[in-house]
């Protein structure tokens, strides 16, 4: 039975009808998962036209996409299989399973490493992924992805046609996307069920939707088999508040306010007992805090269930 302080205590995680949640069938009809009120779209709208401009209101999430490639990267290239598919033992890849950098001599570790270095490249270069940018909004992440060699597809979706329409002109400007990248103004639980893809983004999404369990769940049956669902989004704490909306609406002036609603921040481990609880066939391989600070950037806090956080679910096999 499904916890009564998940969904109480924790309302904002859980804000959907268990009927509607535990239906097997369509005869109930799904919410628009990925709508956004009419404020907040609105909201969205009026950045539109300023989304490219790196040092205009999307100044923090040009500078936050770095941290993003990197977690996605990261989380990718650390859990490749380097020894799938192969019998021989003297061609296997030493992998240690211990912190081998901090236990055996320098000169050691290090070929260790470059041994590691060059299978993961290898083994890169045989993959060929398709990836779902769920709210890509001017499409600042896909154009990353799409820019990445590992990748072989990126279709962003987004409910605001002012800011697709934004993404396409944008994307025009780069001739080697063409074939690689494609946006449609949709919902997610109006694409095609038999759609799958090996990666799924969700960032800066589920703080601005009214039924976030349930678009993670609609995700999350997207997934190719070993496929990875990332999640950006923000603790509900009073550091959130206070930097995101306070110092960075209000204060420094750093994002346009409205653009946060503390009420709809997911707290990190209402996200991570969901999955653990709730879908079984998947599980939180990795999640890290971030902050940022005007003079820094963007970084990793290593401060856990405190501010933004990123989070990577994997498919099981």
């Amino acid at each position: 039975m499904i916890r009564r302080q998940i969904y109480t205590t924790h309302k904002r995680l859980f804000h959907f009808s268990l009927k509607c949640f535990n239906s097997q069938t369509h005869a109930i009809a799904k919410p628009d998962l990925t709508a956004i009120n009419p404020s907040e779209k609105s909201h969205f709208k009026n950045l539109a036209a300023t989304w490219w401009d790196e040092t205009g209101s999307q100044r923090i999430l040009h500078k936050m996409n770095l941290l993003r490639m990197d977690f996605i990267n990261d989380v990718i290239k650390s859990r490749l299989s380097l020894n799938e598919a192969i019998t021989d033992p003297e061609q296997k890849v030493f992998i240690p399973g211990w912190n081998f950098q901090n236990i055996l001599p320098e000169e050691v570790s290090h070929e260790i490493q470059k041994e590691i270095d060059q299978a993961t490249r290898e083994k890169c270069g045989d993959l060929q992924l398709k990836c779902l940018d769920i709210g890509c909004g001017g499409g600042i992440l896909s154009e990353s992805l799409a820019r990445l060699s590992i990748v072989e597809s990126v279709k962003g979706i987004d409910m605001t046609p002012e800011v697709i329409q934004v993404a396409k002109l944008h994307k025009k400007l780069d001739p080697l996307l063409e074939d690689k990248l494609s946006y449609k103004v949709i919902s997610l639980e109006h694409i095609d069920e038999k759609e799958k893809y090996d990666v799924i983004t969700m960032m800066e999404l589920l703080e601005h939707v009214d039924y976030p369990a349930m678009i993670v769940k609609e995700a999350l049956s997207h997934l190719n088999p070993d496929g990875y669902l990332f999640i950006s989004t923000i603790n509900r704490d009073f550091v959130s508040w206070f930097t995101t909306i306070f110092m960075g609406e209000h204060v420094l002036n750093i994002v346009p306010v409205g653009t946060h609603t503390y009420g709809k921040y997911i707290k990190q481990r209402e996200l991570k007992e969901f999955v653990d609880e709730f879908q079984k066939d998947y599980r939180v391989v990795d999640s890290k805090n971030c902050g940022y600070f005007p003079t820094v950037g963007w970084f990793f806090t290593g401060i856990e269930n405190m501010g933004n956080y990123m989070m990577a679910i994997k498919r099981k096999e």
